[in-house]
């Protein structure tokens, strides 16, 4: 190889090696343009909440490995090294009496508390992933409603600068015809007054663009957020409320509720196991062992215990246990109750607005030819510039009316199917 093959090798080596160490190799390309399951996939991996929702379902299953560990034996190693003042003469008086041991314990009964505990554990495990699954369509609704406000203000900005165009040309051409002397002087100025409108709208669809911007931004940690587009299929809205309402139990929230109900009641499960006795059978196998038992190599220890008065303390736990299993089951039903309100909330308020998108653009569509039509009329001098205006003022409200509406009923298509507790994308 030649000297510049070298040097070219030795270049693409280095640069290679020097762009592993800043990780450019390794980190993922952004998407030129976003859908709203990239955003939601980009919140889930930001949000801390979803985050403390994992730590929580870990913590529950750690709850149940405690609890089941209690119903296994246990076995441990033992040992002991005894010095007394003795004379050494006898067994009974050795100076030093080592002992060594493996001891073995069993668990026989203790009022099914190990099992109602276990199914609590296995109940809160449960109710931690619905809160968890509750907590994911939480954040798809906030990243649904910032993602369709952002792409609505761009829209809406976009319509501006056209009409804001439109208004410019007609501007010079009524300039024109003035200095000819067939437009009139008001009808430049308020052309010009109408233009300095749009300029101000303008001006606050761009803030209003900025602030859904950054609300996106926080949300999918992206900054700055390139372009978006709406690739989301929505299906046509059921005509029967009932088709929404009888999917009420799939709510996570719903299900986190009921589980936390079950959870409360094996607690009192576990309170009323202290009325009963409890039964253990504890072993003994000696690896050394002095003194006058010196020649026992094991040993097996049966025992019960039985309360019989403890002050109260356990009827007590049982009231104590009681109340809050009556409480969790209390708040289940008002989950419940608010879940079917949430259900005919959204389904009404989606209704409405499909409607509506639906009458405005029956309307976009009129207000589009009645500018055509008033545009053909001014060039034949049959209306005045102010009728050509008005209709240009009637087609940018028709847009900007529809825009709006469009993208409110597509947020609150998927506020309806949360509501209903259907699957996400």
């Amino acid at each position: 190889m030649n000297r510049t093959g070298l040097t070219l090798s030795f270049f693409i080596l280095t640069a290679v090696i020097f762009q592993g160490s800043l990780g450019w190799a390794a980190s993922p390309t952004t998407p030129s343009a976003l859908t709203l399951r990239d955003c939601y996939d980009l919140a889930l991996k930001r949000s801390e909440t979803i985050a403390i929702q994992k730590e929580k379902i870990a913590e529950a299953e750690g709850r149940f490995t405690q609890s089941f560990s209690t119903i296994l034996p246990r076995v441990s190693y033992s040992a002991s090294d005894k010095w007394q003042d003795g004379t050494g003469g006898s067994s009974f008086t050795l100076r030093e009496v080592p002992e060594t041991k493996f001891v073995f314990s069993q668990p026989l009964f203790s009022g099914f508390k190990e099992f109602a505990a276990m199914a609590a554990s296995r109940a809160e495990q449960r109710q931690r992933k619905d809160e968890k699954s509750h907590a994911e369509q939480l954040l798809f609704l906030d990243v649904a409603d910032a993602f369709y406000l952002l792409l609505q203000q761009q829209k809406d900005l976009e319509e501006l600068t056209a009409i804001q165009t439109i208004l410019t040309e007609r501007i010079e051409e009524l300039k024109k015809r003035e200095s000819l002397g067939r437009s009139r002087l008001s009808e430049v100025v308020s052309a010009e007054a109408q233009l300095n409108r749009i300029e101000a709208e303008r001006e606050d669809a761009r803030s209003q663009e900025a602030i859904a911007r950054q609300l996106l931004e926080f949300l999918t940690g992206l900054e700055p957020i390139p372009a978006l587009t709406d690739a989301e299929a929505t299906e046509p809205i059921s005509p029967s409320l009932d088709d929404y309402l009888s999917k009420v139990d799939r709510r996570p929230n719903l299900q986190a509720a009921q589980e936390a109900s079950l959870v409360a009641q094996k607690e009192v499960a576990i309170a009323k196991s202290g009325f009963w006795p409890d039964v253990d059978v504890e072993g003994n196998s000696y690896t050394k062992r002095r003194g006058a038992a010196e020649g026992v190599d094991w040993d097996i220890l049966l025992k019960v215990t039985t309360p019989l008065f403890q002050g109260g303390e356990t009827s007590g736990k049982v009231k104590e246990a009681q109340a809050l299993a009556n409480q969790a089951k209390l708040q289940f039903e008002k989950t419940q109750r608010d879940a079917l309100r949430d259900i005919k909330e959204a389904y009404i308020k989606a209704q409405s607005a499909v409607a509506k998108c639906e009458a405005l653009a029956k309307t976009l569509e009129s207000a589009e030819k009645n500018y055509e039509l008033q545009q053909k009329d001014y060039q034949r001098s049959l209306v005045s510039n102010l009728d050509v205006l008005q209709a240009l003022q009637g087609l940018q409200d028709a847009k900007r009316d529809f825009l709006q509406v469009e993208y409110e009923a597509k947020r609150l298509y998927w506020h309806l199917k949360v509501a209903a507790g259907e699957d996400l994308p």
